[in-house]
């Protein structure tokens, strides 16, 4: 499994043109990428421009693979002049055996 934290911090002018399409291209990786468990965005409740993802791949080729798709390459070309900056946190789970557990829950 490959994990990932983006934390970003948006011009707040373009904040909820950079929201629609981000949301766009979360629920498209999810939906049509098989390899993508999680592309999850959020952001800070005092500073809306904070928006951080947390990204799950099945492995490391999921994440190759989604870097390949058009609402991949779509999101990041649309986006390019709204972010301020960009920093990448690769993660690793401390308990790897729990995580099924947790998205179960969300059906119930």
């Amino acid at each position: 499994m490959m994990i990932r934290i983006a934390e970003l911090e948006i011009e707040p002018i373009h904040l909820d043109e950079y929201t629609a399409i981000l949301k766009e291209e979360a629920e498209a990786s999810v939906r049509i990428e098989p390899g993508v468990i999680s592309i999850y965005p959020m952001f800070q409740k005092e500073n809306p421009t904070q928006i951080r993802i947390l990204e799950i791949y099945a492995d490391e080729a999921a994440y190759k693979a989604h870097l390949q798709t058009a609402h991949f390459k779509h999101y990041k070309t649309a986006t390019a002049d709204m972010v301020k900056s960009l920093n990448l946190l690769d993660m690793n789970a401390i308990d790897r055996q729990m995580m099924p557990e947790i998205f179960k829950k969300l059906n119930q």
